[in-house]
């Protein structure tokens, strides 16, 4: 073959791998954002905007969702670390960080020339055995007074013990019935107030104010109605008031709405929470009787509240009902009152079902927001382990793994396990940014503990990241959720998969009225 062909060749292979190029150093440019955050010795990141504004995390999803990236690989990067948030509530570093290295290794063995399908077939299946071994290894929790809980609300709470005490009280007064309810998540408990005290109650805040100062501050032994509505009288329209027949229906709709504010009264509730606004003359009525309500109360908030007091939510229309059958839907609490300086109602020791609140305070506005995220990792991260258990951390677990990983390559046909190398790859690289962000060198300090793991036979072992040594992680009381750890590699699986898969990548036209069409986007315009 003459240089003219040669050349010819090369330029034909970096054409057909341009868009895995580009892509793939867009992932890597977004993993790099993020993996210095890693670990205890993670470092922060600081991220500005146009006004000047300053967010100061070490938040691995906050990073992600805040920061400018207008490449769609890197997009698509971000919404698995938003999905990875929503679905576990942490490990978004983790899974960016694997996501990262399984792509740039899958990108390195197809420019060797591996196929593609082949990389995404050992890829799938390294993923799949690796998910299998973790899942195999999680320990259970012994109940929610194990204080292996503590410790993992340490590791999540980036050393924070106030806020791991906080977390773990919240547990054990949800019950362990409720943090494994699907449905349910502890991280919604977490309230941040600039100013505020660090506490933990049994009960929900609504983050309203009285409509009226003269209304009680305080109630107590309250019953509570919950409107799901206005507490209004019902409207008709301009064209009905003009006529006689409206106006005397207009009549009959005021009568009834006096008539059902006087029922409320003669009932004794003390506390009625509506989800749009209160009339004027009900705002009076309630108000003479020593009635607390509070208005334009978010959905989620009355969501809560009702669960918490037992209340059914109810329509205006439904207060027609009689008092026997309105009585069904009210809700109880031991206490309700207004917390005047932080702004907000609280109703404690609702008769419904328990739910615990959080609150968590600092001097700062930004230093209360990264308390708040810190605060919902480790809510997250505890509940995670109520669920599916522990799993030793510090990357000891994923290098565990990633050494049996490496005996699929035996039973893995052709050019599939370079895929399978791409796996353990990736599975190394928590431990090796771990290691690093601690000041030591990974390459030195893997060779260590592996060789400690096989001779031990402890799957445990990792590095202290304070002196350098090999260290049983369980001892140390360094410990992860076995589900953040699942998800994350799955995750990283699905994004690198996805990515490795484009094989051209093409802009839309502007105009979705215009004729179909097409026009290749040059690498420029990705940057």
């Amino acid at each position: 073959m003459s240089l003219k062909q040669q050349a010819a060749k090369g330029a034909d292979v970096d054409e057909r791998l341009s868009a895995l190029i580009t892509n793939s150093n867009a992932v890597r440019a977004i993993a790099s954002a993020v993996e210095g955050t890693l670990g205890p010795k993670g470092l922060d990141t600081m991220l500005v905007d146009r006004f000047g504004e300053v967010v100061i995390t070490n938040d691995g999803v906050t990073i992600l969702t805040t920061m400018e990236a207008n490449h769609p690989a890197a997009k698509m990067l971000i919404n698995i670390a938003r999905a990875q948030q929503a679905e576990i509530g942490d490990g978004t570093t983790s899974a960016t960080v694997m996501a990262g290295a399984l792509v740039g290794e899958g990108v390195e063995q197809v420019s060797k020339g591996v196929p593609v399908t082949r990389v995404i077939e050992g890829i799938r299946a390294g993923i799949k055995k690796a998910l299998e071994l973790m899942r195999e290894r999680a320990v259970s929790i012994k109940g929610l007074q194990d204080p292996v809980l503590r410790q993992v609300a340490l590791v999540a709470g980036r050393d924070h013990e106030d806020i791991a005490d906080l977390v773990v009280a919240a547990a054990g007064m949800t019950g362990e019935e409720k943090l494994k309810d699907p449905s349910f998540k502890l991280s919604d408990a977490i309230f941040s107030e600039e100013g505020a005290d660090n506490e933990v109650f049994m009960g929900v805040i609504i983050n309203k104010e009285r409509i009226c100062k003269h209304m009680p501050r305080e109630v107590s032994e309250a019953k509570v109605l919950i409107i799901d509505d206005a507490l209004e009288p019902e409207e008709l329209g301009d064209e009905a008031l003009a006529t006689e027949a409206g106006f005397a229906r207009y009549q009959e709709l005021q009568e009834e709405f006096r008539s059902n504010l006087n029922k409320i009264v003669e009932m004794g509730i003390k506390v009625v929470l509506v989800d749009r606004g209160i009339d004027s003359f009900a705002e009076e009525v309630l108000t003479d009787a020593g009635i607390m309500a509070v208005q334009r109360v978010s959905n989620k908030e009355l969501r809560k509240a009702a669960e918490h007091t037992g209340a059914r939510p109810i329509k205006r229309t439904g207060l027609r009902k009689e008092t026997a059958d309105l009585g069904k839907y009210l809700g109880t609490a031991e206490k309700v009152f207004e917390n005047e300086k932080l702004e907000h109602i609280r109703i404690l020791q609702g008769g419904g079902k328990p739910m615990a609140t959080i609150l968590v305070g600092a001097a700062t506005e930004e230093v209360v927001g990264e308390r708040e995220r810190i605060a919902k990792d480790a809510a997250a991260s505890v509940q995670a382990s109520v669920k599916g258990g522990i799993v030793p951390g510090g990357g000891s677990i994923e290098l565990a793994v990633a050494r049996e990983v490496e005996i699929v390559r035996e039973h893995v046909r052709g050019m599939a396990v370079y895929g399978i190398d791409c796996v353990v790859d990736a599975l190394k690289r928590p431990f090796f940014q771990i290691v690093a962000n601690a000041g030591f060198n990974p390459l030195e300090k893997i060779g260590d503990v592996i060789a400690a793991q096989l001779r031990e036979g402890r799957e445990s072992l990792a590095i202290d990241c304070d002196t350098g040594d090999v260290a049983d992680m369980f001892a140390l009381g360094v410990a992860d959720p076995a589900l953040v750890k699942v998800h994350a590699l799955k995750a990283a699986g699905e994004i690198a998969e996805a990515i490795l898969r484009i094989d051209t990548i093409i802009k839309k036209k502007e105009d979705s009225g215009a004729q179909f069409g097409k026009d290749i986007i040059d690498n420029d315009d990705l940057r």
